[in-house]
């Protein structure tokens, strides 16, 4: 008996336990790149901050550590990204050191 009513049917996406997340093969995954800084001598701690926060989107507490750690220990991961965008990531920013006049120098990596 058809009463013209319309009745919705909510369909649920199946739920996929954490086993079968898991066990999906790695390949499914992009590849993760670490982007490295580089410390010189020459480069002002404020433009790496500037640098940091702009270009990687780093907060400014973050900027600092990254920034810290590059002058103490030659060099600091500054973000993890898939190949792709880590190496345009060191492409833009290398390039925008050297417009402006710096040697401050940017690297990518496959993740260990």
């Amino acid at each position: 008996m058809n009463d013209g009513t319309v009745r919705a049917q909510i369909v649920e996406p199946p739920v996929r336990s954490a086993e079968s997340v898991l066990s999906q093969p790695a390949k499914e995954l992009a590849p993760r790149w670490n982007v490295w800084i580089h410390n010189d001598e020459v480069t002002p701690f404020e433009y790496v901050l500037r640098i940091l926060v702009r270009l990687f989107l780093l907060s400014e507490e973050l900027a600092e550590h990254v920034a810290l750690t590059a002058h103490q220990e030659g060099q600091a991961v500054v973000v993890v990204r898939p190949r792709e965008e880590a190496l345009r990531l060191v492409k833009v920013a290398t390039a925008r050191a050297q417009l402006d006049g710096y040697p401050l120098r940017f690297s990518a990596e496959p993740e260990a």
